[in-house]
């Protein structure tokens, strides 16, 4: 058998947009992928999700109880079959920390015609909101069965 398709998906701070998409991607994808989530910034490392991101994803059906930030790192991006940011401000960075052109070219955006909007500090409609754009776009990520 042929191992699971590793998917790494990233944000700025790993406690909103891209703990959801990972666990959306791991949920919907089952024993077909194995995903990480990661964050640009270091602030949050070691802290869990956001707790309204928490909620919002718990609302449809996602536990990110467990969920610990961490930051992005070249070893992370070359584990990783496809890198999903979450924005193009992510994807530029993340461009940038890739260590080879190979390794660029499994980077891309979460939704291919614009950013997932960043609902840190803002209310629960724009968690909601992430939560539903994150859901509707997931198979396309998702090896087909």
């Amino acid at each position: 058998m042929n191992r699971p398709r590793r998917i790494l998906t990233v944000c700025l701070g790993n406690i909103c947009r891209s703990p959801l998409a990972a666990a959306v991607l791991a949920q919907r994808g089952g024993a077909d992928v194995e995903v990480r989530s990661a964050g640009l910034r270091d602030k949050w490392a070691g802290g869990p999700a956001h707790p309204q991101m928490v909620a919002a994803a718990a609302a449809r059906g996602y536990d990110l109880a467990g969920h610990r930030a961490a930051q992005v790192t070249p070893e992370s991006l070359i584990w990783a079959d496809s890198v999903l940011a979450m924005d193009t401000s992510v994807l530029d960075a993340l461009e940038e920390l890739a260590p080879d052109e190979e390794t660029r070219r499994k980077i891309r955006r979460y939704l291919a015609d614009r950013d997932v909007p960043d609902p840190y500090g803002k209310d629960e409609e724009a968690f909601a909101e992430a939560v539903e754009l994150v859901e509707h776009a997931a198979t396309v990520h998702l090896p087909s069965s």
